[in-house]
């Protein structure tokens, strides 16, 4: 999402570059192309135009700093005024006392509303929450088992009735419900329908003044572009939304909800789902949202990905054998099935700063991971210790075993040398050194660098592991040992 738009305003910056002043008539030529990119990508005519109103009044005469280039300059000015359009946001839920906190979800059918539910009992379940999902979507019968099967998958349990009972009352009952099983949270998964109409509004009302919802959030898919925010504007009018989540936010959309959602409706967006899995639910941060806009990746994101799947002992023991040059190819597959719980590849390299915009036209399929694995578990002990000593009888015997080519093993082999040499170089460098660094690491094979090492590129970078992370793995080691 939003690689064309990434691209315009790279090509903005750039434009821009070199320049000693920024000018009404360089600005304004600019950001045409801009104004393009952002109707092309189903943003609201009347967002697109107050948007690119507030850069030019900003941009226009303002004089460059010495220090800084007119490109760099106007990269502040378009992120503040993307963090401006699409927030402020605040992602907590505030819980009730005495509990239950009750959730209303809703949404058209096709939204992904059910699984989200899913999602989100899944992700506060890991705040220390115990939620319970209820199937109150009597209008589609699957909706009941979906949400039965999603309960299974996450160990959460599921309040349902049959399928002729009122809605209305599933849900009042499913209240007394929780409190006599100490249930928390109550998600409340309601009815959709193709298309609003009288019928769903009168019947979601119903429900809303029977038992009085803490949170409403509308489930609405980013893949409609601008129909997502004109559902979210009638579903607002009707409910009252507290926030929208926003599904399928990792396809090959425009991308306009996202911008136009909060300037339409007024709500802000609080989650997005960004994936099949489960765990795939992330929190809606703008800035964030705002920098992998302007190609300055979302290594934030990552490091928390990064901290909820690898294990901040093995991390730093990993680290540590690169410092040594002891790192492995054991310890490689190691992290590769770590990093694969994060998340697909190409999603992963795009937030770090830089690469998002050089894999635009890539394509990493996942299969070449599955490949990286055979071909690791189809060599000896000591053929994964000193991978650099395989000859080419031991490459033709591994590709065999592995169902893969010679020159595969080969690739892999090479790749793992190259990105095991650039991690070991960069926890000397400097700052700015790790920068460049993860430039040049784009040259090295992507399935081969990202699978094996992507945890070690987090904790070289800034925002890496704090002090007291660090004292915690290394006791974790300790008591290991």
């Amino acid at each position: 999402m939003f690689d064309q738009l990434s691209e315009k305003f790279s090509n903005l910056f750039r434009n821009l570059s070199g320049r000693g002043r920024i000018s009404e008539s360089n600005v304004r030529q600019s950001m045409e192309s801009v104004r393009n990119a952002l109707l092309e990508a189903d943003v609201h005519y009347d967002v697109v135009q107050e948007f690119t109103d507030r850069v030019l009044q900003k941009a226009i005469g303002t004089e460059v700093l010495s220090s800084v280039e007119p490109g760099q300059q106007m990269v502040k000015i378009v992120f503040d005024e993307l963090v401006a359009l699409m927030g402020p946001v605040d992602t907590r839920i505030l819980y009730v006392d005495p509990p239950p906190t009750i959730i209303m979800m809703c949404g058209l059918q096709g939204s992904g509303k059910t699984t989200t539910c899913g999602k989100l009992g899944l992700y506060l379940k890991g705040k220390g929450k115990n939620p319970l999902l209820v199937a109150a979507d009597t209008q589609r019968p699957a909706a009941m088992e979906q949400l039965a099967t999603l309960g299974l998958q996450t160990d959460i349990p599921v309040y349902r009735e049959d399928i002729h009972a009122n809605p209305v009352a599933i849900c009042r009952r499913s209240l007394d419900y929780a409190r006599q099983n100490g249930r928390d949270v109550v998600i409340l998964d309601t009815a959709g329908r193709l298309h609003i109409d009288e019928e769903l509004m009168r019947q979601l009302q119903q429900i809303g003044q029977s038992v009085k919802p803490h949170q409403v959030y509308l489930v609405v898919d980013a893949m409609v572009g601008q129909d997502a925010v004109n559902s979210a504007k009638t579903f607002n009018e009707k409910l009252e939304l507290d926030g929208v989540i926003l599904t399928k936010f990792d396809s090959d959309t425009r991308g306009g909800a996202a911008l136009s959602v909060k300037s339409v409706t007024g709500k802000p967006i609080k989650f997005l789902g960004v994936g099949e899995k489960l765990e795939a639910l992330e929190e809606f941060h703008p800035d964030r949202i705002a920098q992998r806009l302007l190609g300055m990746g979302d290594i934030l994101t990552l490091v928390e990905k990064a901290q909820l799947h690898v294990d901040e002992a093995k991390a730093a023991e990993m680290q540590e054998k690169l410092a040594k040059d002891t790192f492995t190819l054991d310890d490689f597959l190691e992290q590769m099935r770590s990093i694969r719980k994060m998340g697909p590849l190409k999603q992963l390299l795009g937030m770090l700063p830089g690469v998002g915009s050089a894999l635009k036209d890539v394509q990493l399929p996942e299969n070449e991971l599955n490949r990286v694995e055979a071909i690791i578990q189809s060599m000896t002990v000591k053929e994964r210790k000193s991978p650099d000593d395989v000859d080419a009888s031991r490459r033709r015997r591994i590709a065999k075993g592995s169902g893969t080519l010679p020159d595969e093993v080969s690739r892999l082999i090479r790749s793992f040398s190259q990105a095991r040499d650039m991690f070991r170089k960069m926890n000397n460098m400097s700052l700015k050194g790790r920068y460049r660094a993860m430039q040049d690491l784009q040259n090295i094979s992507p399935g081969a660098l990202a699978s094996g090492n992507i945890s070690n590129a987090v904790r070289l970078l800034p925002s890496r592991l704090s002090p007291e992370q660090k004292r915690r793995a290394r006791e974790k080691r300790r008591r290991g040992k």
